[in-house]
């Protein structure tokens, strides 16, 4: 995936550039009006600013929320405007004959914001007809949303049928910072995979075992292992489906060598809420009525001593719930030994990043991806279709 023209690669000058840019950005709940990150924004600007003053025609599309929301991408373009300081021409719609006018009109350097992909279930069914109008917008396609780079989606993949595909500097900079992290680190490296269940992870567990020197298991799926190994996890989040599956990824890691670390302690609590009572136990003696919900004292000590020995550390998912306050600590203290460390540190997206963002640390990591399950995909291996469609070097 690493051979893909890029959009210094090709002409782009007088050219109407359709970009498709992940502007999937957090609103307040209230009034859906308000961004409350708009890291994904300013990760667009380059690709955008490098188009303008090449003199191309720029078309930025994207989606926002889920098909059906109608969330609109209105209050993305008012940002967007503040950051490059120049007007941008919001549009109500994404495709017909308002949208082919005003496109029409276009002068060089001139950019133009279409309306929520979205709000056509046609987008996310990948629909020839409708990827084909969204085509005839433009003469090139320069794909730079990497958050939805693993959906073959009409604006992501069908586009790539009509017209010359290139990739952005923001795809560019996550397939380098990924390959380079996972493929050719500097070791040791340590993967530290969170989340709660093991189910969405086998993949990527099993994909990493092959390359890295040290696994560290964290989150809810913690208990799962647990449990395979016969200890007593309360009321904690268990696949009782992936019992085996947890034995056969332990007796893998066993096999190659990886050096496998688990919790020694756990923070746990009668209920997930900020009013929950909740005490430290150690593995294999929480009680019946409590279950795990971040890691103990113990394990934050032996997890942050793993860390300042790593050469590159790839983390993949909380180790505990750190949305509230309480149950944060395991989460934190895995994000400021990160920050401390000396290690290339690549964080895979989604809940990590949000922590990360949390604790006010992105400027101390290396690389923060702004794709959660398109950096859990690379991870696993699999290959991106939105990637795979660019045009090769």
């Amino acid at each position: 995936m690493l051979n893909k023209k890029s959009v210094k690669d090709i002409e782009v000058g007088s050219k109407r550039v359709l970009v498709r840019c992940d502007f999937n950005v957090p609103l307040d709940r209230e009034t859906k009006s308000k961004i409350t990150s708009d890291k994904r924004i300013v990760e667009s600007l380059k690709t955008i600013e490098y188009l303008v003053n090449a003199g191309a025609k720029v078309i930025l599309c994207s989606h926002i929320g889920k098909t059906g929301q109608n969330i609109s991408l209105k209050p993305v373009a008012v940002r967007l405007e503040e950051l490059l300081g120049k007007k941008i021409l919001f549009l109500d719609d994404c495709i017909g004959e308002n949208v082919k006018n005003a496109v029409n009109n276009m002068s060089p350097g001139d950019i133009v914001l279409l309306e929520n992909l979205r709000m056509h279930e046609e987008e996310e069914q990948n629909d020839d007809a409708f990827a084909k109008e969204l085509a005839s917008l433009a003469d090139v396609f320069v794909n730079d949303a990497f958050g939805t780079a693993h959906r073959a989606h009409a604006s992501t993949y069908g586009v790539t049928k009509y017209l010359p595909a290139v990739c952005g500097f923001l795809i560019e900079k996550e397939l380098l910072a990924l390959d380079k992290g996972i493929n050719e680190p500097v070791r040791p490296l340590l993967a530290i995979i969170g989340g709660a269940k093991v189910s969405s992870k086998i993949s990527v567990l099993t994909n990493l075992l092959d390359k890295v020197d040290t696994m560290m298991i964290g989150g809810a799926m913690v208990y799962t292992f647990q449990k395979a190994l016969g200890n007593n996890v309360g009321k904690s989040l268990v696949e009782d489906d992936k019992i085996d599956t947890a034995l056969e990824i332990m007796k893998k890691a066993e096999e190659k060598g990886v050096k496998f670390l688990m919790p020694i302690d756990n923070v746990v609590a009668n209920e997930i809420s900020e009013n929950s009572n909740y005490q430290n136990a150690r593995i294999g003696e929480i009680p019946e009525d409590m279950a795990g919900v971040d890691i103990g004292e113990e394990t934050i000590k032996m997890f942050t001593e793993e860390i300042l020995r790593a050469g590159t550390v790839v983390w993949n998912g909380p180790v505990g719930v750190f949305e509230i306050p309480a149950f944060e600590k395991g989460t934190k203290a895995i994000a400021f030994a990160l920050a401390e460390s000396d290690a290339v540190t690549i964080i895979g997206g989604g809940d990590s990043a949000a922590a990360i963002e949390k604790f006010g640390l992105e400027d101390k990591m290396t690389h923060v991806s702004t794709g959660g399950g398109a950096s859990l995909e690379f991870m696993e291996g699999k290959d991106l279709p939105g990637i795979v469609a660019l045009e090769d070097k």
